[in-house]
């Protein structure tokens, strides 16, 4: 039986476009969205504990107290939901920016969650995985399902929209954005149509949506507004459509698709020496790297 793992995956996503369609009388806002893995990725080490006890060992500044980190609270949810009477130590090396619109922490929690459906031999299937999940934040099942997916509802109601390989260059400007901030601001769209799924399915609505989201964020943080601009110039140096450099989420960090990494690279290089914030290049994931793997059983041992 698994004991402990270590180097775990929990992946980045972008928001290839981001809609607010409507709002429910309950405050929550209606989205339409496309999410994209990406391979930057926060590292995750667990070790059962034979105790019962959920601890996060080494501090993280930038998170939330360990009571309130997502990953904890993942683990405690599906201890309690399952009954198990095991525990976990976990641990988290943060590589993916907080507060980047990027989904750090739903993919910590979902990546705690297939973990432990391993190595506390829950067997749980993914359907039942991810709607606990939803319980701790509308961006955990799609993590949880671990691939792109159209999204609608409050971005939970998922439907699997394969895409091509794609790199992007991602600009972090080192500014964190409160996205209840973001929503509550009176200048945001909150009526855009919805788009319809053939369209995505010929690849059309990733290429012609928007981030509603980014007129706000701009205003507020010139941060944003300077690197989007800088990513926009690179897309008109090369003759494309500047539109596609976008935020991802409510921000801060912002993206523009390339055609290949080599040409990633390039502009990784002129955009850094603008010193607009940390540039990475990034390569979009088919599949969550634990996927299969974790609703695969367990061998018994002999």
């Amino acid at each position: 039986m698994i004991s402990a793992l270590r180097n775990c995956p929990a992946p980045a996503k972008l928001n290839r476009f981001l809609h607010v369609t409507g709002r429910r009388p309950d405050g929550y806002h209606l989205l339409e969205t496309v999410f994209q893995l990406i391979d930057l990725c926060d590292l995750m080490h667990f070790g059962v504990r034979p105790d019962g006890a959920i601890v996060r060992r080494g501090a993280i500044p930038a998170l939330a107290a360990d009571a309130d980190d997502l990953s904890v609270r993942a683990a405690r949810l599906l201890a309690q939901e399952s009954g198990t009477a095991l525990g976990v130590d976990i641990e988290i090396v943060k590589l993916i920016p907080v507060g980047g619109g990027l989904g750090g922490g739903s993919s910590d929690a979902a990546t705690t969650m297939l973990a432990l459906n391993r190595l506390w031999n829950l067997r749980w299937p993914v359907a039942r995985l991810a709607r606990l999940g939803l319980r701790l934040g509308a961006d955990v099942p799609v993590f949880v399902h671990g691939a792109s997916a159209y999204a609608t509802g409050i971005g939970e109601e998922l439907v699997a929209v394969p895409l091509p390989e794609q790199f992007f260059v991602l600009i972090s400007p080192g500014v964190a954005v409160s996205t209840a901030e973001v929503f509550a601001a009176p200048e945001l769209t909150r009526d855009t149509k919805l788009i319809k799924i053939p369209g995505l399915s010929r690849g059309l609505a990733v290429s012609e949506g928007r981030n509603d989201l980014e007129p706000v964020v701009c205003a507020r943080f010139p941060e944003v507004a300077a690197a989007l601009a800088a990513l926009r110039r690179e897309a008109l140096a090369a003759g494309e459509d500047p539109d596609t450099a976008r935020m991802t989420g409510s921000g801060s960090c912002v993206f523009l698709p390339v055609s290949d990494c080599r040409r990633g690279e390039a502009v990784r290089a002129r955009i850094a020496a603008l010193g607009v914030g940390k540039v990475f290049v990034v390569r979009s994931l088919a599949n969550h790297p634990l996927r299969n793997w974790a609703f695969e059983r367990q061998r018994s041992s002999t």
